[in-house]
This record gives structure tokens, C-alpha cells and sequence, in this order.
């Protein structure tokens, strides 16, 4: 399904379906495809927004988790959302993490998946060199427990961004940025409803990292997906569906 990005001065986003915001922030390597089925089905019972994140776009100062935080603050003050239901993937969450402990008035309910904030392997020791192809493909399904998930499109997104020397560069200053900015002292702090929605064979942000969130945000509660990575709602999106539905419709009574 291909959906209008609209754009609004620095902002670029996609909004579809009328009710309470439900806002989708992507990862690293993410794009709207990882969310199609999520949008699809939520826009007939939610305005679902999915703000891109300016990931090649900031200045290398500011390439950071809190960087795009700030940009995700005036994305919703530029827009006048409030009482959003706040979901985030992978650096996605990260970023939704930094957001909410900053402004916790605007968010209604937080649903973290892969999220990164207080561990996660990176792409390796060593970046691969550009034009690896054969090592983008394996990393690409090392994200999902079933490798076919990786389509060649998918991958060829991935080449195409770490064939690129300037996005190489700030992808690296953002997982770097993500492994120092660790919020395990300031998850306490989070009051909202808070779900968590984790793949079972997550290899990027592996099952325990969901155990601490659990732990360390007072009010949350954790659906494991069994057979499932990095990114549930690609690879598992009717059973993540369902997970978040109810979630939704309990916070809505």
C-alpha cells in the first residue's frame, strides 16, 4: 500500500484514519514498509501518523537519540497532537523514550518493540565496507527469526543506505548515540500505560532486555511473541495486531 508522505516546512510524515493519534516511529533501517500492515489496520479505528525520522538529514551534532527526539517534540507541537499513543520500534522506541520523559502530558500510552535504551547488539565490531552485499543480506535477515522475511527489496533498501558514505557515517554517530544513552535510572519515572511487545528470537535487543523494561517501568505489561525477531510487526504482523488491539481497547474504557 503506498501512502502520501505530506510534507509541512522540516516535516515529513504520513497521517490516515480518523480518532485518537497512534503515532509510528521507525528505526535505523526503518520505513514506512515496516508498518504497512499496522496502518492498515488501525487507520479504521485511529488517526495513525508516522513522522520520518531525519535520520541523514541533522548536522552531525545533533545525530543523535536526543536530536531526534527534539525533531518528534516540534513534529507534535508543529501539529497540535495530544493524548498520542506513542509506539516505537528498535531506535524508534528509543527515541519515544527520550520523548515521553520529557513531555509526559502529550503521550497517553507507550508500546515499545525491539526497543533499544538500555542494551542492544549493534551491525558488529567492525562496519561492513561499502558494497558488501552479501553481508547487508545476512544482517538484514539475522533481523527477523525466519531469514525469507529479508525480501531482496528489503536488503536493497538496506545496500542502499550503507553504500552511501554520509549515511554510513551518521547511522554509526546514532547506534553509537543509542549505546551511550542508556535510560535504565529514568524508566521509573514513566507513568502511562505502557505495553511491550517483544519477538521471543530478538537477536538485536534479546529477550531479557524486555524482562528489564518490564521491570523498570512501573506501570507496563509484556506479550513475548514466540518464533519472532527484531521487528514483530513485519514478521508476525497479525498476532502483533492482535496484541495491540486489546492493549487499545482497554485503554479506551
Amino acid at each position: 500500500m503506498e501512502y502520501e508522505i505530506k510534507k509541512e516546512g522540516k516535516f515529513d510524515y504520513v497521517e490516515v484514519g480518523e480518532g485518537e493519534p497512534l503515532m509510528l516511529l521507525h528505526g535505523l533501517f526503518g520505513a514506512l514498509s515496516n508498518f504497512s500492515d499496522l496502518i492498515e489496520h488501525f487507520k479504521h479505528t485511529h488517526k495513525v501518523i508516522v513522522p520520518i525520522l531525519p535520520l541523514y538529514d541533522l548536522d552531525l551534532l545533533h545525530t543523535t537519540v536526543k536530536g531526534l527526539a527534539k525533531h518528534v517534540q516540534q513534529f507534535i507541537d508543529h501539529k497540535g497532537y495530544d493524548q498520542i499513543h506513542l509506539l516505537g520500534n528498535s531506535l524508534g522506541g528509543h527515541v519515544g523514550l527520550v520523548y515521553i520523559l520529557s513531555h509526559p502530558e502529550k503521550i497517553k500510552t507507550l508500546i515499545l518493540t525491539g526497543s533499544s535504551g538500555l542494551f542492544e547488539n549493534a551491525m558488529g565490531d567492525s562496519y561492513p565496507k561499502r558494497g558488501d552485499y552479501e553481508y547487508i543480506r545476512a544482517k538484514t535477515a539475522e533481523t527477523f527469526y525466519d531469514p525469507a522475511v529479508a525480501t531482496k527489496e528489503l536488503v536493497d533498501e538496506v545496500f542502499e543506505i550503507t553504500n552511501s558514505r554520509i549515511k554510513v557515517i551518521k547511522i554509526i554517530a546514532l547506534a553509537k548515540s543509542a549505546i551511550r544513552h542508556n535510560l535504565g535510572d529514568e524508566l521509573g519515572q514513566i507513568k502511562v500505560p505502557t505495553l511491550l511487545i517483544w519477538g521471543k528470537n530478538d537477536k538485536v535487543t534479546p529477550p531479557f532486555v524486555a524482562e528489564d523494561f518490564h521491570k523498570l517501568i512501573p506501570n507496563s505489561e509484556l506479550a513475548f511473541i514466540d518464533q519472532c525477531g527484531h521487528a514483530p510487526m513485519m514478521e508476525v504482523p497479525a498476532a502483533f495486531n492482535v496484541i495491540l488491539e486489546k492493549f487499545l481497547q482497554a485503554q479506551a474504557k
